[in-house]
């Protein structure tokens, strides 16, 4: 079954953020919530939620507010105003903010269903364009950042298949290691890319396609093959041909196509929907994946005749915590990226004490939340040398916490702190320290094994 998307609800009415939240989590949503919208923007890059439904009337922080700065950041989020002022100044001062809609409260369930559902349809078409039109890119090429042993393994064994015919590769790593930045520089080593190569390459998300137009969008389809069918159409192997082709989160794809694109790899050749003709392919299929896919084969949930022929060239990246000699030089290249994108003041580096920090914390997001850090502090930073002081609060809270033998050790700053935000940083460094084993975590926690479970499904951690 497709995800439908991610809601995070941010509204100081439990009452309101339970409602919402069983009624979508029902209907197939992932949801989050918070009750405030102090470090709001931290939740939305960790969570990374299509749309935020956000109360204006929020302690601290008004949602206005946030509103404001959310747009300037996540300009993809879809922002969902919710109030109990029902004026049409509010609803102009939303919408000149950025607000795609606002419902009034009291509201019905069913209404807010509807504009949920509309904002997601527009949301899958517009995913569906920006995968089908990943062709060649200027950042495809030859970029490779890593100082650990780890990294400078990988760079060796990919150097070795510089222009060899490699049909299919596996790239395996939690999220947010960098498989599509692998990916992109195994395709310029394979197909002699530089940055203004012709030689294509395409991705597409095997679980951000409906399931109903998978089919078409990987193999293509001909005029009258289905009823919406009113024109031939190029499926992506087509448009990857000679070139590569990235299919992420391949152990998101349903059993059927499995077979199917098995069947393309064996034969070279794709046939559109509907058509007779069977079109030779000569590309390099990269497929990524979070999963321990060799327990999804046992499981029978993954082909094992797909796996096989996929992992004839695995790669595998560690996380960002098992290569902390990656950290600073991965954040100094997106610090230079960022102060040049945003032209603000060039900041030479990180003081030795904010880098030792950096090294020592988990990074559970890994480098995706590396960038997204560097990139706050690039645009707020203001300084020539990034100290402590910048960093934000669950990277310098892990130290006291770590060298501490009780709470005590714990000071609460004097502009405060959200206790949302300290359970959230103290439960993702007890799973680190526990390896994800849960009942190791609620331990380490001293709390019970339920209470963890849905702390984690609240702080969106799974």
């Amino acid at each position: 079954m497709m995800k439908k998307g991610r809601i995070l609800i941010v509204d100081d009415d439990e009452l309101i953020v339970s409602v919402v939240m069983r009624a979508f989590e029902r209907d197939g949503y992932q949801v989050r919530s918070r009750t405030n919208a102090l470090d709001l923007e931290e939740k939305v890059a960790s969570f990374s939620p299509d749309v935020v439904l956000l109360d204006i009337g929020l302690p601290g922080r008004s949602g206005l507010e946030a509103m404001e700065d959310l747009r300037k950041r996540f300009s993809e989020t879809h922002v969902v105003i919710l109030t109990a002022d029902d004026t049409a100044e509010t609803a102009i001062n939303a919408m000149k903010l950025g607000a795609v809609d606002y419902v009034t409260k009291p509201f019905e369930m069913e209404k807010l269903k509807i504009v949920i559902g509309s904002i997601m349809e527009k949301e899958d078409l517009r995913r569906r364009v920006d995968y089908l039109s990943r062709l060649t890119s200027p950042k495809v090429g030859k970029r490779f950042i890593g100082e650990s042993s780890a990294m400078r393994e990988l760079k060796e064994k990919a150097d070795k298949l510089a222009g060899a015919k490699v049909s299919a590769i596996l790239i395996t790593g939690e999220s947010g290691t960098g498989k599509e930045l692998l990916a992109r520089y195994l395709h310029g080593v394979i197909h002699g890319a530089g940055d203004k190569t012709d030689s294509p390459f395409v991705g597409i998300n095997c679980s951000g396609i409906p399931e109903h137009l998978m089919e078409s969008e990987l193999f293509g389809h001909v005029k009258g093959a289905f009823t919406d069918a009113g024109s031939d159409k190029r499926g992506i192997f087509e448009l990857a041909n000679d070139g590569s082709l990235l299919l992420d989160e391949i152990g998101e794809m349903r059993t059927d196509l499995q077979s199917k694109l098995l069947r393309v790899l064996e034969e070279r050749s794709v046939r559109r929907i509907g058509g007779k003709k069977s079109i030779p392919l000569s590309l390099t299929v990269m497929a990524t994946t979070n999963i321990d896919i060799s327990r999804a084969v046992e499981k029978a949930s993954f082909r094992s005749d797909l796996f096989y022929r996929l992992s004839a060239f695995t790669f595998h990246i560690p996380p960002l915590r098992h290569r902390k000699e990656d950290i600073m030089p991965i954040a100094l290249h997106y610090l230079d990226a960022f102060s040049r994108e945003y032209k603000r003041m060039p900041i030479r580096g990180f003081s030795p004490e904010a880098e030792e920090l950096m090294a020592s914390y988990p990074w559970p997001g890994n480098i995706r939340e590396l960038k997204n850090v560097v990139e706050r502090m690039a645009v707020l930073g203001n300084t020539e040398i990034i100290t402590p002081d910048h960093l934000p609060r669950e990277i310098g809270l892990q130290e006291g916490t770590s060298r501490a033998e009780g709470p005590r050790a714990f000071t609460l700053p004097e502009k405060g702190i959200s206790l949302d935000e300290v359970e959230e940083t103290l439960i993702r460094q007890a799973l680190v320290m526990s390896k994800n084993n849960m009942a190791g975590a609620a331990r380490l926690l001293s709390i019970g094994y339920d209470a963890l479970r849905y702390k984690i499904k609240k702080f969106g951690l799974e």
